[in-house]
């Protein structure tokens, strides 16, 4: 598999400069786009260090379900915008169960303040730098007929271009490298030819707070309508300098050294970050394309404490 470079670019999502949360009017509040749900292994003393104490994790054998929720909204309340969930554990709420993000990442100012203060999330602004790079033709295996007619060739196998995503979190003027995820990217989804996978509605109950803008524990739920289909898993790096230098050029913003950082951010504030950046590194399981996404988000309301530290009977 050869990359072609004449096929190459580069593309910045600028970060609104927007600093309230007018397009937020009364939940729920509806996205639209495409996202990659990615589930990970993750171990579970990293992901009890983002759970409060009288929340339960499920695990098992020292392990708990994270993972990660990359999207690109081109519709929401914020307008156009990326987003990267990292999501730490599964966390125990009679008689279903409930993902707690550790960080949040977008490329907007309203919707960071929107999830900080509305939803409790632990958001952080973030640019998003994205480059394409075209592949050569994968050959094709002589047992996929069978998975193409169902639709797993044509995500696992028929890759035509590889999409580098370089995220840095954004405080000011300063930028703080956080990962590089790579995806494949797949033939126009206008095509007829292409496989979307089946119509979908799910639920994707969560819990948040616990953080300085939201001290209380809430829950809220996700409804989501899509189509959907299993795709080869994101691999997912290390921030690269070269990637931190491109960004740079991109955004006109300075890369922190470690002094500045340790101006800008405490030990611990730096702690948490390399922690979500541990689960984002663990190994993942399965990797599901939402196309056609339609996501309504419903307003949070606070749990009690009987609600997240039960016990199975």
């Amino acid at each position: 598999m050869g990359i072609c470079f004449s096929k190459l670019q580069i593309q910045h999502m600028e970060v609104s400069d927007t600093k309230t949360c007018k397009g937020y009017a009364k939940p729920p509040w509806l996205f639209k786009g495409s996202a990659l749900y990615q589930l990970h292994l993750v171990k579970a003393r990293t992901a009890r260090t983002f759970i409060p104490k009288e929340c339960r994790l499920v695990e098992a054998f020292g392990y708990t379900l994270g993972g990660f929720f990359l999207a690109h909204y081109d519709d929401s309340p914020a307008g156009i915008f990326d987003e990267l969930v990292v999501i730490a554990g599964i966390v125990w709420n009679p008689p279903t169960s409930c993902a707690w993000a550790a960080r949040v990442l977008v490329s907007s100012h309203e919707a960071c303040n929107h999830g900080r203060k509305e939803v409790g999330l632990p958001s952080q602004v973030a640019g998003f730098s994205k480059s394409t790079m075209g592949l050569s033709e994968k050959p094709r295996n002589k047992g996929s007929d069978f998975l193409n007619r169902i639709g797993i060739d044509t995500a696992f196998s028929s890759p035509k271009d590889r999409t580098d995503i370089h995220v840095t979190e954004i405080e000011g003027s300063t930028t703080t490298d956080f990962c590089n995820i790579n995806l494949a990217t797949l033939p126009d989804s206008n095509s007829i030819d292409k496989w979307m996978g089946p119509a979908i509605k799910m639920s994707l109950p969560s819990f948040s707070g616990h953080t300085e803008y939201n001290p209380q524990i809430l829950k809220y739920s996700c409804q989501i309508d899509c189509r959907v289909r299993a795709v080869e898993p994101a691999k997912v790096s290390k921030a690269t300098q070269f990637a931190s230098q491109a960004v740079e050029k991109a955004s006109g913003l300075q890369s922190s050294s470690t002094s500045v950082e340790s101006n800008i951010y405490s030990k611990e504030q730096i702690n948490a970050r390399d922690r979500s950046i541990s689960v984002l590194l663990s190994k993942p399981l399965l990797a599901l394309e939402f196309n056609f996404l339609k996501m309504q988000v419903e307003a949070p309301t606070v749990v009690g404490n009987n609600s997240t530290n039960a016990r199975d009977s």
